[in-house]
């Protein structure tokens, strides 16, 4: 009897959109016999689609994926399926190795983060804890906070403009100002020079801080 039950197989999402990733993912999960791949996505609307459609046990995702304007990416699609599936176990796929976003991750309840470049020895150790009913164990490094007072906080915020608005968000979302400027249809001097001049008027000096300024006041979130 309990081997029947340890037999059975736990459902899997995948969700990226680079085909050759998804592939790959898959390939992985299906040498583990411990799970079966029930749905794949290629963007944010189909990932929650295949959520509601499987209810999986394990979803394994992208970090960055092409969004729409209910679901987003990045920290907002997380969060979002972590509130709304909380009997899934979430991995991330990502390139990204800003702590404070790693931190934020884990911060949110996800089972690991998985970096892209160890894509088949993670993803191998992350399912084998998640199989055995063992939490996934991968690092969380500490942010340092820079945040102080909330009105300090929304009234710079209020000198920002839509367009350094819109860049900021992207960036907490883990892309960087060459994705942002692809995404937008800008140049990379224009994003640029709009991210600096938000970082001038929140009061920060470096990539660090701004991101540790978003997250923790949750500007976009």
């Amino acid at each position: 009897m309990n081997q029947a039950l340890n037999m059975r197989q736990l459902n899997v999402v995948l969700a990226d959109d680079h085909p050759i990733v998804l592939l790959g993912v898959r390939e992985i999960v299906q040498r583990d016999r411990r799970y079966c791949v029930v749905g794949q996505a290629v963007s944010s609307s189909e990932l929650i689609e295949q959520l509601h459609a499987h209810r999986p046990e394990v979803l394994i995702t992208d970090f960055n994926m092409p969004g729409d304007a209910t679901y987003g990416d990045g920290l907002k699609l997380i969060e979002y399926v972590l509130r709304h599936f909380p009997a899934t176990q979430v991995l991330v796929l990502t390139m990204i190795s800003n702590s404070l976003i790693l931190s934020r991750l884990h911060e949110l309840g996800v089972a690991g983060v998985i970096q892209k470049n160890h894509l088949h020895d993670e993803i191998e150790k992350a399912l084998s804890a998640i199989g055995a009913q063992r939490r996934y164990q991968s690092p969380a490094p500490e942010a340092t906070s820079v945040v102080r007072h909330r009105e300090q906080v929304e009234a710079r915020f209020a000198q920002l403009s839509p367009r350094e608005v819109e860049v900021l968000r992207l960036f907490v979302g883990g892309l960087s100002v060459s994705d942002i400027a692809r995404h937008l249809s800008r140049s990379n001097k224009t994003v640029s020079a709009q991210k600096v001049s938000a970082m001038r008027k929140l009061e920060v000096e470096t990539d660090q801080a701004l991101l540790t300024y978003c997250i923790e006041t949750r500007l976009f979130q």
